[in-house]
């Protein structure tokens, strides 16, 4: 084991691509399911990689990965396989019709935050290889499962997703209470709200949530940005193609667009990307 985490910190200490190029590792979570968190995830990375940037999409919603069928994808391997030794990265990693990478998650494997050591080991060392991207965005569970927060917590930056729904903003606060509070107080914390009926609804939303963390936590969030509640987003999910490119001047295509504008106007700690990463990652588990 002490041999093993020996490698693993030399991995971390000595990967020549990772200091020669910094990678941004954003994480995509909610507090409940069903406000649109994967969909909001598949269309930033596409809206990223429209502005020139290398963009890998990871599905690490380890119990209903389903950022695959909202593409129209059928992976053959997927993360387990990786985690399991038995296929490296670059064998799994696909590219898409859309401008981006996709790295597959598994449905019903819930036990990230209790790997072996040689899993732990195998995920670390493939994770690696993924330095050369300029994007990588992480949709994890939604809720506050160990698999979901050993994710989040190992992010340079989190985006939570919430709706209007009095339900989805309780649930909003609940999992950024347990990041701020249980996870990383040194977080960079985002808020997006979806399906929002205008922009002052949006501010409004936001600004409710942000206040009420402030008062009782004491911690910043920051407001990214919303989504218009359009009919465009459903209609491209039943035809299993991400709304930015099935009507790229819709109005939640355009709000996606600016929050991809305002991320990029924020600037990422030096010492965070791949390598930083994995160093969470193993100091988590």
């Amino acid at each position: 084991m002490d041999e093993q985490a020996s490698e693993l910190r030399e991995l971390m200490h000595n990967d020549k691509p990772e200091q020669q190029h910094h990678t941004r590792v954003i994480a995509i979570t909610s507090g409940k399911g069903g406000v649109g968190k994967t969909s909001i995830a598949i269309n930033m990375a596409i809206a990223y990689a429209q502005t020139g940037k290398k963009v890998i999409l990871i599905d690490c919603d380890m119990g209903m990965a389903n950022v695959n069928v909202m593409m129209g994808i059928m992976p053959q391997y997927n993360l387990i396989h990786v985690i399991n030794g038995q296929k490296k990265m670059s064998e799994i990693i696909q590219n898409t019709e859309f401008g981006i990478k996709f790295v597959a998650g598994a449905n019903g494997f819930s036990k990230i935050a209790n790997l072996s050591s040689q899993e732990l080991d195998n995920f670390a060392k493939q994770f690696n290889t993924l330095g050369d991207a300029d994007i990588i965005i992480i949709d994890t569970g939604a809720g506050v499962a160990d698999n979901v927060l050993k994710f989040i917590a190992a992010a340079d930056e989190v985006f939570v997703v919430t709706t209007p729904e009095p339900t989805a903003i309780t649930d909003a606060y609940g999992i950024i209470k347990i990041i701020t509070t249980e996870l990383n107080k040194g977080i960079q914390l985002n808020l997006i709200v979806n399906r929002a009926k205008n922009a002052a609804e949006g501010k409004r939303i936001s600004e409710r949530i942000i206040n009420i963390v402030g008062q009782f936590l004491n911690f910043k969030v920051n407001y990214i940005g919303y989504v218009y509640d359009d009919p465009s987003v459903q209609n491209s999910i039943t035809r299993q193609k991400p709304f930015i490119v099935v009507n790229p001047s819709s109005k939640p295509s355009i709000c996606v667009k600016h929050i991809v504008s305002r991320i990029e106007k924020v600037p990422v700690n030096d010492e965070l990307g791949v390598s930083g990463f994995l160093k969470r990652f193993v100091g988590k588990k």
